[in-house]
């Protein structure tokens, strides 16, 4: 088939909706299928840069290019998935979040604009009226299945999918660090995990790998890291190749991701790769779907002393820590992810 995979780009920002994007667009190739990834520039603010997102979505015709029809399009973020189409398959990574489940939360923006309601009112509008046109509808995680429910009472099937590289993932001997992986922003919480190295165990390090997206919130870490007397004990790497990366997760203690309400997380899989124990927060979303408490890892309340205990128990027994991330390995591999299910399941 000729397949489009549709999705939105912000200018040099790339996490993990991009490699899934790609990911995915490779993994069709790979199952002899043609596919290209049509990405849309997006911008979210003002509000009412939205709202000519949308018109230009819907606008868009991609039901043939070049004189030979498009057979299958895969919606994959808003507003891309508002695209029309006579086949259309959506893979929802995620709504428009501040609309939604952030609408009231300090990570939310919308919501102080005088226009916000009324842009709110209208992506509600949009995602009524074209998420039930597509044939079928997935998400990539339980978590972004529930949203669609509880908002706009829309169903939908959660399907899983691997990281990148996942076959290269390894483990080595643990060293004395916990990592935490991830792009640097409010929502990830690393500021969290820096308040709670600053009641853990004074053997605890943190290393903090992953590019910063907010220079306020980085200025607020190191702050926090001087003035809890925590220079010698956070690592920051900045973001690393992926052999860096590899290394880090397999030399790693344990992993720790305290994200807010993430949709799915890379960070998860790619520590249950690597056999290991993960630390993350009650809700923290997506994470929770494979992290069982004190089996796979560790789920703390949102806040520093919680997460401080966690640490702490995986300091002071490390033969549980490791049995914990052997467990999460094997449930990796019992849940079948896999590029080659997902493909099947888009194209059926």
């Amino acid at each position: 088939m000729h397949i489009v995979i549709a999705t939105t780009q912000v200018p040099f920002v790339h996490g993990g909706a991009e490699v899934h994007a790609d990911n995915l667009c490779a993994a069709l190739i790979e199952a002899g299928h043609r596919a290209e990834i049509v990405r849309i520039p997006y911008k979210w603010y003002p509000p009412e840069s939205i709202l000519d997102a949308m018109a230009a979505c819907r606008l868009l015709d991609v039901s043939e290019a070049n004189g030979r029809r498009i057979d299958l399009m895969i919606g994959l973020k808003f507003p891309a998935y508002l695209m029309p189409h006579p086949n259309k398959v959506l893979w929802i990574l995620h709504q428009h979040r501040t609309a939604y489940e952030q609408w009231d939360h300090e990570l939310g923006d919308m919501i102080v604009y005088p226009n916000g309601q009324e842009i709110r009112t209208a992506i509600y509008a949009a995602d009524r009226k074209a998420i039930p046109e597509a044939k079928r509808v997935y998400t990539n995680s339980n978590n972004v299945s529930s949203r669609l429910q509880r908002f706009l009472g829309i169903r939908s099937t959660p399907l899983y999918h691997p990281p990148l590289n996942a076959e290269k993932f390894y483990c080595a001997a643990a060293e004395d660090f916990v990592l935490f992986p991830s792009r640097i922003n409010r929502s990830k919480r690393q500021l969290l995990a820096i308040q709670a190295l600053g009641r853990a165990d004074e053997s605890a390090r943190l290393v903090i790998c992953g590019e910063s997206e907010d220079a306020q919130y980085f200025a607020e870490m190191e702050s926090q890291i001087e003035a809890l007397g925590l220079a010698s004990r956070v690592i920051f790497t900045g973001r690393v190749s992926e052999e860096e990366k590899l290394s880090l997760y397999a030399r790693a203690l344990a992993v720790m991701y305290l994200p807010y309400d993430e949709d799915y997380g890379y960070v998860t899989l790619e520590a249950m790769l690597s056999r290991k124990a993960v630390i993350t927060c009650k809700d923290s979303g997506g994470p929770l779907e494979f992290v069982a408490p004190e089996t796979t890892g560790l789920v703390a309340e949102p806040e520093a002393g919680a997460v401080a205990e966690a640490l702490d128990y995986i300091l002071s027994d490390r033969r549980r820590a490791a049995t914990m991330g052997q467990m999460g390995y094997e449930k990796y591999r019992a849940m079948n992810i896999s590029w080659e299910a997902v493909v099947q399941e888009l194209t059926a």
